[in-house]
């Protein structure tokens, strides 16, 4: 599966996610796209899921038309993601077609 870590994602979150194809925004040269345009982006692009810290995402945009999942980290904190990194994991392989999970890492 084709995963897209938005900017404010850890990178090395990629390492345990081995089993799809991540590529992050800025590698595509999306780092500039605001959320709808990464979205379209993504979208067109082929990409499966979106993982995300923006955890205003879901009021800034109208998701029900999006055919992307969607996969919310409560933080950008690396050692706090790295202690959960089972839920993340699994959110993301639970993603299916337009899905909207929030992960939240205490």
């Amino acid at each position: 599966m084709q995963v897209l870590f938005d900017q404010g994602t850890p990178a090395p979150l990629r390492q345990f996610l081995s089993t799809h194809q991540v590529s992050t925004a800025y590698e595509r040269g999306w780092s500039t796209l605001k959320n709808g345009e990464l979205l379209q982006a993504a979208e067109l692009a082929g990409f499966a899921v979106l993982v995300t810290t923006d955890t205003n995402l879901k009021y800034q945009q109208n998701l029900a038309s999006r055919e992307i999942s969607i996969v919310v980290l409560s933080t950008t904190s690396w050692p706090r993601i790295k202690a959960h990194i089972e839920l993340i994991v699994l959110a993301v392989g639970a993603a299916v077609r337009g899905s909207y999970t929030e992960v939240r890492i205490p």
